[in-house]
């Protein structure tokens, strides 16, 4: 009993998983540019044609023909199909003629139309972890045949000597074709499990949750990124309470890439520090004078403290982790921290504290993606609550700040958070993406990349 508990509770635990913090779509549309770009880059069916006439170790000659040569190779027709819960059907259409010295003594010379078949299933590889194709099953189907051998021999002869010749140069010829070009598009993948650099704050490292999964219309491969300080320690994505996936209504054999706002909470938890500020600017923007005359005119109790005017530093700190927050259309950036006004000395002199708030405000974010990184610029949505902590200059009321402080963080600080942004953040680097040509969406706890192709 106790043994069959054990096994049971194994079971639960091998199938447990991580919730994904990105989710990747791979429709035809990418698959089929995939394989044909490594078909026509390894040139493989001309090298394998290239190689029919040599001796090669462990392939006995054909009986009844010499001189053994393939040339005028077709350019392929590739059809691929996703076969659900295996990988890919495909079906590569081309032709060739074979020539050589029959056993009659004459030129031969065979045209071939054909069909290479094999089923590219889909694997996770042991060692590093990434996805792999790997073929089976494949067949050479002959569509026609055509010959010069002499009209006068018998048709059986003819039928037995072309079956016995085709079916022993053919799939020997074809079918390694089907995983050399598999070794291109498998190589496409080696990258995409490498650390990729945040600036100089830390890496992004997109790892599998799980093997992917085939369905009869796409690939879905699950993420589990890895968020890592640049001292070495890892940004936990938080529990998404609330699920996310992928929306209706995109083409069909189309390809798109999700990305959790959990995922992209823990990324711009790299660029906490960059958040922190210190303002010494007397002149911002389209703000007033930054001086204690100023503020002043909505705390008059700083015109007391301070009869002769002093420029003000302003002192930001986060001092909660951001959060982004994503509703279909919209996106926000949560900031919770602390907002420290002093009035400045002369030199050598520190400044003094005039009072400290505690604020938390929301910026909205809009995205885009430049050179392959996701970029961000945010504005201003509203100041949520400001409240007082400490004050040098006696109580006030820090409702009456709120324009003043609005205004500020939109002049002044927005711009220090959008200068952090620009580092931008990595995306899944695979199959040579362009990711600049995506068009981006927000959706429910999630950006979505419609990714689109040359």
């Amino acid at each position: 009993m106790l043994r069959i508990l054990f096994l049971a509770l194994c079971g639960l635990l091998t199938h447990t998983r991580a919730d994904p913090g990105a989710l990747l779509r791979l429709g035809l549309d990418i698959m089929n540019r995939e394989v044909q770009s490594a078909m026509d880059e390894s040139h493989i069916l001309e090298e394998m044609a290239a190689e029919a006439g040599k001796n090669r170790p462990g392939v006995k000659p054909i009986k009844g023909i010499t001189n053994l040569r393939v040339k005028d190779v077709q350019l392929p027709s590739i059809t691929l199909n996703f076969i659900p819960g295996a990988g890919i059907f495909q079906c590569v259409s081309t032709g060739m003629t074979i020539t050589g010295k029959s056993f009659m003594g004459g030129n031969m010379e065979i045209i071939v139309a054909l069909n290479i078949t094999a089923t590219n299933r889909l694997l996770q590889d042991e060692e590093t972890g990434l996805p792999r194709f790997k073929s089976e099953g494949c067949e050479i189907i002959l569509v026609s045949v055509k010959t010069n051998l002499p009209s006068n021999m018998l048709p059986k002869v003819v039928h037995k000597f072309l079956d016995s010749t085709l079916h022993k140069v053919l799939p020997s010829l074809m079918c390694p074709a089907i995983d050399a070009v598999l070794v291109y598009v498998n190589r496409k993948w080696a990258n995409l499990n490498a650390p990729m650099p945040v600036g100089q704050m830390g890496t992004v490292k997109y790892v599998l949750t799980s093997i992917p999964t085939t369905t009869a219309s796409y690939i879905q491969v699950d993420f589990s990124p890895m968020v890592q300080q640049q001292e070495g320690n890892t940004i936990q994505l938080a529990d998404a309470g609330e699920a996310f996936e992928f929306p209706e209504g995109y083409a069909e054999r189309s390809s798109q890439l999700l990305l959790s706002a959990t995922f992209l909470t823990a990324e711009l938890a790299l660029l906490r520090k960059s958040f922190d500020v210190n303002v010494h600017d007397v002149k911002i923007g389209q703000l007033p004078p930054q001086t204690t005359k100023t503020l002043a005119g909505f705390i008059p109790k700083v015109s007391k403290a301070y009869p002769k005017s002093k420029p003000l530093v302003t002192q930001i700190r986060i001092n909660k982790p951001p959060k982004v927050t994503m509703r279909t259309g919209n996106s926000l950036l949560h900031l919770h921290g602390t907002l420290e006004m002093f009035a400045a000395r002369r030199r050598g002199k520190a400044p003094v504290s005039l009072f400290l708030l505690e604020s938390h405000f929301n910026l909205k974010i809009q995205y885009s993606v430049h050179e392959n990184r996701l970029q961000m610029v945010t504005s201003l949505d509203r100041l949520l609550s400001l409240s007082q902590e400490s004050s040098s200059i006696g109580a006030f009321n820090e409702k009456k700040l709120t324009g003043f402080i609005t205004d500020y963080l939109q002049e002044a600080y927005v711009p220090v958070i959008n200068g952090a942004l620009q580092v931008g953040f990595p995306l899944p680097d695979f199959l040579d993406m362009d990711y600049d040509l995506a068009e981006l969406g927000i959706v429910e706890n999630a950006l979505v990349l419609d990714l689109k192709l040359n």
